[in-house]
C-alpha cells in the first residue's frame, strides 16, 4: 500500500498534462481520470508513468469523479490537483512530511490565480483556498459543478501554494464557459429553481458588480475588467440555459 497518490481529473488537456504531472512526482503514484480526451492527453501522462483510467462523466458530474478515483487507488493519503494547477517544490516537501506525521486531518492550500500570464490578486479570480489533501478512507465528494469535499475531519491549512493556471487560450476558455454553463443550468433545474426574464437581467449586473467592486477585481487592471465583463456573460448564459430548459418542458 503506497503513502500517496495525486489524482488528476482530465478532458484533452495535451497542453497542460505533463507540468501538472511533473509537479506531482513525489508522490508514489499518480492516477488520471479521463472523461473522455481526444487529443494527446493520454499519451502524455503515460508516457510519465501516471496510470490512466478512462471514466465517462455521469449525471454526477465533477464530484462523481473524485469519488471515482477514489476506487482507484489503496493510499493512504489522495492530493487532488486540476490539470491546470502546479504543486511548488515548497508544498510538496510540506505534504511529504504531513504523510509522514500521518494524523487524520483534511489539508486545505492556497492557490494563486494565473490568468493569461497575469497574477490575479482580487476579484474572483483572487487566491482561494481549497480543500486538497484528505486520509484516503476520510473523503466523499458532492456537486455536480464547483464540487466540494465532505469530511467529518478538522481542517488544517498547508503554509505553502500552488498556482493555478486557469486559462491561457480563449478557445479553451469559451469550451469551458459552455460546458460550466450548461452543468449549472442543469443543476438549477435539478433543484426545482426557475429562471424569469428578469434573472437574466439582473442577476448578471450583480456578479458583475460583486466581481469588479465588492471584490476589488477594478484593482486588477484590464484584465480586472475584462473578466469582470465575462462574469456578467457566464452569470447571463447560466440563466438562459435555464429559462429555455423550462420552456421545453411547456
Amino acid at each position: 500500500m503506497s503513502d500517496l497518490a495525486v489524482i488528476i481529473l482530465t478532458k484533452n488537456e495535451e497542453a497542460n498534462i505533463e507540468d501538472c504531472i511533473k509537479s506531482a512526482m513525489f508522490a508514489d503514484e499518480i492516477i488520471v481520470i479521463d472523461s473522455g480526451s481526444t487529443d494527446k492527453t493520454q499519451a502524455k501522462a503515460e508516457a510519465l508513468g501516471a496510470k490512466f483510467v478512462l471514466h465517462p462523466m455521469t449525471e454526477e458530474g465533477f464530484a462523481g469523479q473524485r469519488n471515482f478515483a477514489l476506487t482507484q487507488t489503496q493510499a493512504k493519503w489522495v492530493f487532488y490537483l486540476d490539470a491546470d494547477e502546479r504543486i511548488t517544490s515548497e508544498a510538496a516537501s510540506e505534504i511529504k512530511q504531513v504523510i509522514l506525521q500521518n494524523e487524520k486531518f483534511a489539508y486545505q492550500i492556497k492557490r494563486v490565480n494565473i490568468v493569461f500570464g497575469q497574477i490575479m490578486k482580487y476579484g474572483e479570480h483572487r487566491p482561494d483556498w481549497c480543500q486538497r489533501l484528505f486520509p484516503t478512507k476520510e473523503v466523499h465528494w458532492g456537486g455536480v459543478v464547483h464540487e466540494s469535499p465532505h469530511t467529518s475531519l478538522q481542517v488544517r491549512a498547508l503554509k505553502n501554494i500552488m498556482y493555478h493556471y486557469t486559462y491561457n487560450d480563449w478557445e479553451r476558455y469559451f469550451e469551458k464557459f459552455n460546458q460550466y454553463t450548461t452543468l449549472m443550468s442543469e443543476r438549477m433545474h435539478t433543484q426545482g429553481k426557475r429562471a424569469s426574464f428578469a434573472d437574466i437581467l439582473f442577476h448578471p449586473l450583480f456578479a458583475f458588480f460583486r466581481f469588479y467592486i465588492l471584490r476589488l477585481g477594478l484593482l486588477d487592471g484590464k484584465q480586472g475588467l475584462i473578466f469582470a465583463l465575462n462574469h456578467y456573460f457566464y452569470t447571463m448564459i447560466k440563466y438562459v440555459k435555464l429559462y429555455y430548459k423550462q420552456r421545453e418542458e411547456q
